[in-house]
């Protein structure tokens, strides 16, 4: 985390209680306590991000055991976890606010203040700090292009973000589809508990998709495509292009029957009530919405692998909560080998008829045992993917997550990856989003656009960076891509430079793959200046509010060509669009947690 970062409203009475806070934090590897003795710093400008819980899930969090606090109890390398994410005042949304704000411009995270800025952040919101891996203690994570950063302890891959491109020199844009959503919910744990993000935790793609919009659902076929533009408010020069995709809806009574095996880490990082605890809570949920037809198996790994429950039915709920009540975490993590197991397990079931799938839950660290690279993990279970079993990654916890291997896992598995900081969103990926969308509907998905010369002089796409697929693979059907399931929406956003006044923007084309097929099926369609909207005011509200989401991601990760864009600006677009969506009006509020740190930030406060 840079210095730019770490600024907090810091007074000079409370500078010596800081000061002693952080030079226990960063020789310590137990979190920092007696924080509550600066609660006066913590910032006004924040604002409520988060529904309050219902009473039962209160108690559960309270009855959960602090984190083992002795050296036996943790492996090597462990921390303890964050608190579970605070609840701030709201704050108005002000002009006066606005015109404080600087345009947000941060340079790369300085390592070296990468300890500093995550104890500071938390202590100046009046709580415990986020917890620091040491630096004698941190392992560089051997990633396939070995791009994992270290940020406060958690590791995230980097990627440089997609800058314009000159139409006459390459008029050809190629992706794969993403429906992942893991950064943003990261991102909203780290505003609500008083920090920024870190640039490298923020992927456009995950943020823009993370929310629900009403894409009208094929009649036939796969999917629907929805196409929309308009003028952008941060650059006159420019438009905003959508590309909304919509899969096929199938009823729960309607899809296949799901064999889904659960593999939990129990390993001693997982100890702290946002991360097993909720885990196993989280699987409570998936199960609850499983059908009569459906099993579940259950392997854990920590120092070694178990199988704690053989695949059972579904609707026999006392036996699987009973299995899942004896979870408790210790030991090492041989993440690779549970991969292993789990995916026997899952193979056996694999069947054109039956949706086969791993579930993992972990903090995402592997420390002991074989395969600890995702491409050591998915060389030796390649065989298992290919035989129709897919990969669903869901991380728990601060402190050391490994967000980069959660997500790399989750692409070369055929599968998603989420992130889960409360019961709340526990109950939207595992209640909604796992078991609501098992089925998949295409598999291999790939986008290319290509503009027309003539009437776009230079584009850029919004994210998708570590979904980019080159532009001579885009027909060749050995190259894997994305996968979407029923009721999936993707949205891909791009900026574009208008030039002339041909009517023929660009040709819009979609290639996937039936679940059990092995040939792609290609569809186009047109971008026309009609798809245009005169104005922002003029489009539709899914389509303001997929701008403001994309532009905020994209402020929020310092993207080179979103230099001066406002945060005020993208909040007020998405004011205009919420509809009374709770997910969106959340979304409103953590824009101004994010000016209200921003200003705060670049005054030193």
């Amino acid at each position: 985390m840079s210095p730019f970062f770490s600024k907090r409203r810091v007074s000079f009475v409370s500078g010596a209680l800081l000061c002693a806070s952080l030079v226990s934090a960063c020789s310590s590897r137990e979190p920092t306590q007696g924080a509550s003795a600066v609660n006066e710093l913590k910032p006004q400008a924040m604002a409520s991000t988060q529904s309050a819980p219902k009473d039962s899930e209160e108690r559960f969090l309270r009855a959960m055991p602090p984190p083992p606090s002795t050296p036996a109890a943790k492996k090597r390398g462990d921390v303890a976890a964050a608190p579970a994410p605070m609840m701030v005042e709201e704050r108005e949304a002000s002009d006066t606010l606005a015109a404080a704000e600087p345009a947000m411009r941060r340079p790369p995270p300085a390592k070296a203040a990468t300890a500093m800025g995550a104890a500071m952040g938390a202590l100046a919101m009046g709580g415990a700090p986020m917890p620091v891996q040491q630096p004698l203690e941190k392992r560089k994570l051997e990633m396939d292009a070995d791009k994992g950063v270290a940020e406060g302890g958690n590791v995230f891959e980097t990627y440089k973000a997609n800058a314009f491109t000159e139409t006459a020199k390459d008029n050809l844009s190629t992706f794969a589809a993403d429906v992942d959503t893991a950064s943003y919910s990261m991102a909203r744990r780290y505003l609500q508990q008083g920090q920024l993000p870190p640039t490298h935790a923020v992927r456009v793609e995950e943020f823009v998709n993370y929310f629900k919009y009403r894409y009208t659902p094929p009649e036939e076929g796969a999917f629907t495509v929805h196409l929309e533009g308009a003028p952008s408010p941060f650059n006159q020069r420019r438009q905003f292009v959508r590309v909304g995709v919509q899969g096929k809806v199938v009823s729960k009574s309607q899809r296949k029957p799901a064999h889904l095996v659960f593999l939990v880490d129990t390993s001693g990082s997982m100890a702290s009530s946002d991360k097993l605890p909720l885990a196993i809570e989280s699987i409570k949920v998936a199960v609850k919405n499983l059908n009569e037809n459906d099993t579940v198996a259950l392997v854990t790994y920590a120092g070694s692998t178990r199988d704690v429950l053989a695949p059972t039915p579904a609707t026999d709920v006392k036996k699987i909560h009973a299995a899942l009540d004896t979870l408790v975490a210790g030991g090492g993590t041989a993440m690779g080998s549970g991969m292993e197991t789990a995916y026997k397990h899952a193979v056996k079931k694999a069947a054109g008829g039956v949706v086969s799938r791993v579930v993992v839950l972990t903090d995402g660290d592997a420390n002991i045992g074989p395969n600890l690279t995702p491409k050591a993990m998915l060389a030796s279970i390649e065989k298992y993917v290919a035989e129709g079993v897919t990969l669903t990654t869901v991380g728990f916890g601060m402190g050391n997550y490994h967000d980069s291997l959660m997500e790399q896992l989750a692409d070369k598995g055929n599968g998603n990856s989420f992130y889960v900081d409360s019961m709340k969103e526990a109950r939207k990926v595992f209640e909604t989003q796992l078991t609501g969308t098992l089925e998949v509907i295409a598999k291999d998905v790939k986008f290319q656009v290509e503009f027309n010369p003539k009437a776009v002089s230079r584009y850029r796409l919004m994210g998708y960076e570590n979904r980019d697929i080159a532009d001579k693979d885009f027909r060749d059907d050995k190259v894997d891509a994305g996968e979407i399931g029923a009721g999936h929406t993707v949205t891909a956003l791009y900026e574009v430079e208008l030039t002339g006044e041909a009517q023929d923007l660009a040709t819009v084309r979609i290639r996937a793959k039936a679940p059990n097929g092995t040939e792609a099926r290609e569809q186009a369609f047109p971008l026309t200046r009609a798809n245009l909207k005169p104005s922002m005011e003029a489009a539709s509200s899914d389509f303001r509010f997929a701008v403001a989401v994309a532009a905020t991601a994209d402020i929020l990760r310092a993207a080179p060509a979103a230099e001066g864009w406002s945060l005020a600006t993208a909040q007020k677009l998405a004011e205009g669009a919420v509809g009374g969506d709770s997910d969106r009006t959340e979304f409103v509020r953590l824009i101004g947690q994010a000016r209200a740190l921003t200003t705060a930030s670049a005054s030193g406060r």
